[in-house]
């Protein structure tokens, strides 16, 4: 809350949003989110609203950091409306306290996660949400990973793990004496311990490293039935070294991050049986669901949410089940395999022949992986419906398939922080959009270090390309809830201060002076979802993964350096993908219904030394599918590829066989360099949707519905690392219209304002549709190719500009125009072939203002936590200056207001206009004209088109910037925040104010 000191003259005010109501659920077999945005069955397609005012459905949400139960009812109604009124669609209740190191203040006894209290809140968040149309997801359990009270570490249903204890016995030596412990002490809490197996092995020099004991295959035996009241007698053959392991389950005892959240402590559960997930089950049933909560949750539930699966051990992760589970998924037992599998403290201990030890590892992994999606992804996914209620989930974080994950949950989520390049992201998707479901959630914009300081523009940057890469749902990190015991303004903060640094993530709401323009973001994000969300997604080609991680930046050869550049896209499939009833050809397209794959692209395992590997049964559908007519490209010596994991007898001959067959097929190519991948697609009648003019950082995303095509284009990177800079582009991009028929015409939506408008200027040739695509670095282009007259648009199939040498070309009220800057004569080619000159007059030359009025409301701490003062300042400039620079502002943070007067000819007239460049702006701005707003400008490019908002004569032009808090904290807090640079916020410019002419061709 803020109050204001008065000093001179001034008030603050509050814009608000408001908010329209969201829609339903669906689940099946493999249950979709919800469906894909529809487009309006009308004459001409959409309407303008349909665009301009995206509804709360595809609205972006926040993760919502409770201190577990202390909370108030009444201050979560008011957040709830605060979240509703900044236009955002729903929240996500999280138990996150990183930055209380003082765990007692919670009274976790009393006000603990699931406690009464908690509960409470729950209630009067899902009852306000019901009110104001957005939704409410609860995460599983307190923090990550998955945890509840009442389970013990030596409970079956807690996480388990697999610790190892081993002695060396030389050759011919007998050992006699207790069986080995384990190297690893059990963790604090952990009673008992189960000797789950012996064995011996021969120690193998040729496999051995510095920091890995090599051994013998062959040699191994199993010595557990030689063990007698905890003890063993055994002599070691006569040749060679040998080493006697010995194999516990014990549980981990792991709890989630940063506890206590409850009294009693909670504790992770096994991800791989069903008991752990009974347990969570049974305890949100027994003890959390009440009536009241049940009924709100049908009224206003949205997800049941599981962070990324971040289990830790000292040993290997492990169930009950996984020998059994191992033996009927390989029909091998799986105790001899051990010693290359089991680990100590996250490293490898033994290995066999490299070859061996890979297959080995392989095979248990993708156990591991049937077993998580089976007994923890898709139990609670089918639980959560029977809750009328949908499974949210990062499903990453182990060696598990987490493609396959994706197509199992009803929506799967990345991060911004935890995602090492857009790659990862295509891994989810690929699962999302084979399964046919909707929604490619991201947890979205925690950087290390940047509490109070993190911009708009950087977040934006961040999520540009993993909109391109397929994420359409963003969770913004976060929303802290007003306050807690100890804290220091501007209020609780669930990440700061975090071990005496700013800590990471940002607490948005009112204590953020950018609040005040967040309406201009929640509305350019809900566009840009309204977008990606409509119809169904288009991929040039299908990248399949013989291992299916994600989280990890590995990328696809080729297709991540050089086909994304020209125009490519791609998705990851793994081998269960292949098993899903959407896994059929038909126009030579895998998954015809969406995405509509033109091609499999087949590669070595990057998880395996890029060996090429394919299952015999993946080898078999991907020959099905060739033969149906998809074209296929496999880079690598696959006329030699090996399985995946260790052989049957006769197997590995009967996979080289398959792929024999497969590699004879005409629409099939093997290339074994890999820059020769496009030519081996263009020699199979394969390109892109979009096609670049020059190797460009643009990226795309391309949705297909009946009414329209929608290219979602932006000038990003891979991956946050990469170097140099992105730089601005200005070069031509071709678009492929996939759907509907008759006359197709191109609009420019844009997310910022709302409007959608035909683009005036463009080639087409049948089906493809070049446009020219100028973008600064992040900044974002959505055009659709739909029928004439959508979105309101009354130029019908007017003709357009082919060519022109003024500035551009618009369709201004009076048909096509072209706009220029600067008098002369300007020639444009229309579509009809006729050429056109036009003689421009003088047009007034650019402004650059000579004198700013500066008011700034300076945020202060108020009395407590919640509390802001403010001070009003008003400075003259005559040289713009980040406020860092300017000795009033050095440490000032709020809302500065800068004010110019711009004159203008007398005989300035409405065919006129003018755009106003900002420069250098930070953070987030409004322009207003003689008292009239302008529409939002693009956060990106601060550029503002003033239209019909000037006139003859003197002109007001105001400059509403609003900053981060990072400078004020850094003098009030500075044993947190002082080691943070000043930061360079404000308006820095240059600004200039362009004129421009519009003349009707």
């Amino acid at each position: 809350m803020r109050r204001h000191v008065s000093q001179r003259r001034g008030i603050s005010r509050r814009s608000l949003l408001a908010a329209s109501l969201a829609a339903g659920t669906a689940a099946a077999l493999w249950p979709a989110a919800p469906a894909a945005t529809a487009l309006p069955a009308v004459a001409g397609g959409p309407s303008g609203d349909w665009f301009a005012n995206p509804p709360q459905a595809v609205r972006p949400r926040f993760r919502w950091w409770w201190p577990d139960g202390l909370v108030d009812p009444a201050e979560i109604a008011r957040e709830i409306d605060q979240i509703a009124d900044a236009g955002f669609g729903g929240v996500e209740i999280a138990a996150v306290h990183h930055s209380i190191k003082d765990k007692s203040v919670l009274d976790t006894a009393h006000h603990g996660w699931g406690s009464g209290p908690w509960r409470d809140g729950v209630e009067s968040a899902l009852r306000q949400a019901a009110r104001r149309g957005v939704t409410v997801d609860l995460t599983l359990g307190p923090s990550w990973p998955v945890a509840v009270p009442g389970v013990g570490p030596d409970d079956t249903a807690a996480a388990q793990e697999l610790a190892h204890g081993r002695v060396t016995v030389a050759a011919g030596t007998t050992y006699q004496g207790a069986v080995p412990a384990p190297l690893r002490a059990a963790a604090s809490g952990v009673t008992r311990q189960r000797l789950t197996g012996v064995q011996a092995a021969r120690i193998d020099t040729a496999n051995s490293t510095s920091k890995i004991i090599g051994l013998d295959a062959a040699s191994v035996v199993d010595l557990t039935a030689s063990v007698t009241g905890g003890n063993i007698t055994w002599t070691a053959p006569a040749t060679g070294d040998w080493v006697l392991i010995a194999y516990w389950q014990r549980g981990s005892a792991q709890q989630p991050e940063s506890g206590p959240h409850t009294a009693p402590s909670a504790y992770v559960v096994d991800h791989f049986g069903a008991e752990g997930t009974a347990a969570v089950t049974g305890h949100w049933e027994d003890e959390l669901l009440t009536p009241v909560i049940r009924r709100l949750l049908a009224a206003a539930g949205g997800t049941f949410f599981e962070d990324s699966v971040e289990l830790e051990s000292t040993g290997l992760v492990w169930t009950t089940a996984l020998p059994e589970a191992f033996e009927k998924h390989t029909g091998r037992p799986l105790l001899p395999y051990l010693p290359a599998i089991v680990l100590d403290n996250s490293n490898q201990v033994f290995a066999f022949e490299a070859q061996l030890t890979r297959q080995i590892r392989h095979d248990f992994w993708e156990t591991v992986s049937g077993l998580f999606n089976r007994h923890h992804i898709r139990a609670l996914r089918d639980w959560a419906h029977s809750m009328g209620m949908r499974l949210r989930s990062q499903p990453y974080g182990l060696q598990t398939d987490a493609i396959a994950s994706a197509a199992l949950l009803d929506i799967p989520e990345g991060e911004s922080l935890g995602f090492k390049n857009l790659d990862d992201y295509r891994c989810l998707a690929g699962g999302r959009d084979m399964a046919g479901h909707t929604v490619l959630s991201c947890e979205a914009g925690a950087y290390s270090g940047t509490a109070y300081s993190t911009t708009w523009d950087k977040i934006l940057r961040t999520m540009g390309g993993a909109y391109a890469a397929g994420v359409n749902q963003t969770v913004l990190h976060g929303f802290s809830y007003a306050t807690a015991p100890q804290v220091a303004w501007p209020g609780f903060a669930a990440f700061s201060p975090y071990n005496g640094t700013p800590g990471y993530g940002e607490s948005w709401g009112p204590r953020q002076p950018t609040w005040r323009h967040i309406g201009d973001i929640s509305g350019y994000l809900g566009r840009v979802h309204r977008v990606l969300r409509t119809g169904t997604p288009q991929a040039d080609v299908a990248v399949f993964r013989q291992t299916g991680y994600t989280a990890t930046g590995i990328g696809a050869s080729w297709f991540t350096s050089t086909g994304i550049p020209l125009g490519w896209t791609h998705q990851f499939l793994s081998g269960p993908l292949l098993d899903l009833p959407s896994a059929t050809v038909s126009g030579r397209r895998l998954a015809p219904d969406g995405p509509a794959y033109k091609a499999l692209f087949v590669e070595g395992d990057f998880f395996y030394s890029s060996t090429p590997t394919l299952a015999l049964d993946d080898a078999g559908k991907i020959l099905d599918l060739a033969e149906a007519g998809l074209p296929v490209v496999l880079y690598g010596a696959f006329d030699q590829a090996l399985t995946p994991g260790v052989p049957a007898d006769g197997e590995t001959d009967r996979l080289r066989g398959v792929l024999t067959r497969l590699l004879a097929l005409p629409n099939v190519a093997r290339v074994t360099d890999k820059t020769l991948v496009g030519d081996a697609l263009k020699g199979l009648g394969v390109t892109p949707d979009a096609r670049y003019a020059v190797s460009s950082t643009l990226l795309n995303a391309h949705r297909t519905s009946e009414a329209a095509d929608f290219y979602y284009l932006c000038n990003g990177k891979h991956a946050e690392t990469v170097k140099p800079a992105v730089a601005a582009i200005d070069h031509e991009v071709t678009l492929h219209r996939t759907g509907g028929d008759g006359t197709t015409v191109p609009y420019l939506l844009d997310p910022w304002t709302g409007e959608a408008r035909r683009i005036a200027r463009y080639t087409a040739d049948g089906d493809d549709f070049t446009v020219r695509v100028t973008l600064q670095p992040g900044q974002v282009m959505i055009v659709a190719l739909g029928r004439p007259g959508m979105f309101g648009d009354r130029n019908g199939n007017r003709p357009h500009a082919v060519a022109t040498d003024a500035d551009t070309a618009v369709f201004a009220p009076g048909g096509l125009a072209v706009r220029a800057t600067r008098a002369g004569s300007y020639t444009t080619r229309l579509s009809t072939g006729r050429t056109v000159t036009m003689t421009v007059p003088a047009v007034p030359g650019p402004v650059t203002p000579a004198r700013w009025e500066l008011e700034v409301e300076d945020w202060y701490p108020g009395p407590d936590a919640t509390h802001t003062d403010t001070v009003r300042r008003t400075l003259t400039l005559d040289t713009l200056l980040p406020w860092s620079q300017i000795p009033e502002l050095a440490d000032s943070a709020g809302i500065g207001r800068y004010r110019t007067t711009v004159t203008l000819p007398d005989d300035w007239d409405s065919s006129q206009g003018a755009v106003l460049e900002l420069g250098q702006v930070s953070d987030t701005y409004r322009v207003t004209v003689n008292g009239t707003a302008a529409a939002p400008g693009d956060r990106l490019h601060p550029v503002v088109d003033l239209g019909g908002l000037l006139h003859g004569g003197d002109n007001t032009v105001e400059i509403e910037v609003a900053t981060p808090l990072v400078n004020r904290l850094r003098a009030v807090q500075p044993a947190v925040f002082g080691t943070v640079t000043r930061q360079a916020y404000g308006l820095v410019g240059p600004v200039r104010l362009v004129p421009y002419t519009d003349r009707t061709v």
